[in-house]
C-alpha cells in the first residue's frame, strides 16, 4: 500500500488554512482586547445572537463539554458572560452576554469582518460557494461511515 505524504492531502491543506486563519484572528483580536481568545470571541458572537445553552454552543463550535465548561468559566470570571437559570427548564442554564461583553463584541466585530475579508481575498463568491459545497460533501461522506 502506498501512502501519500500527509502534507500533499486536501485534509492537510484544510487544517493548515484553519490554523493560519486562527493565528491571524488571534493576533488581530489581541490588538483590541488582550484577554480574549478566538474561541471566546466566537462564543460572544453566538450568545449575542441566540438564547443558547453551553451544550448547544459546544456542539456549534466543535468543543467537547469539558473544554466548553472551562472556556465559559473563564468568560464568567472575566465578566464577559453570566449564567442564568432557564425558566422553562430549571435544570438548564442559559448564557447571557454582559455589558462588558457587549462592548467587547462591538470592538471585535470590525476585526472579525476584516479577518474574514483578508482570508478570502482573491476568492470569488462562486468559488467560496463551491468550496463550502465540497466541504459539506466531505463532512456528509464521513458521517455515512
Amino acid at each position: 500500500m502506498i501512502f501519500n505524504n500527509p502534507s500533499s492531502t486536501i485534509f492537510y491543506a484544510i487544517e493548515e488554512a484553519i490554523k493560519a486563519y486562527r493565528k491571524l484572528s488571534a493576533k488581530e483580536i489581541k490588538k483590541v482586547i488582550s484577554d480574549i481568545t478566538v474561541d471566546q470571541a466566537l462564543i460572544l458572537q453566538i450568545i449575542s445572537e441566540n438564547q443558547i445553552t453551553q451544550t448547544e454552543i459546544a456542539d456549534l463550535i466543535f468543543k467537547d463539554y469539558a473544554s466548553m465548561t472551562r472556556i465559559i468559566s473563564l468568560m464568567i470570571k472575566k465578566e464577559y458572560v453570566i449564567k442564568t437559570v432557564n425558566q422553562q427548564d430549571k435544570r438548564a442554564a442559559v448564557l447571557k452576554i454582559t455589558k462588558k461583553g457587549e462592548i467587547s463584541l462591538k470592538k471585535l466585530t470590525p476585526i472579525i469582518n476584516k479577518n474574514r475579508q483578508i482570508s478570502t481575498n482573491g476568492i470569488s463568491q462562486t468559488e467560496l460557494e463551491q468550496l463550502k459545497t465540497i466541504l459539506n460533501t466531505i463532512t456528509q461522506n464521513c458521517k455515512i461511515n
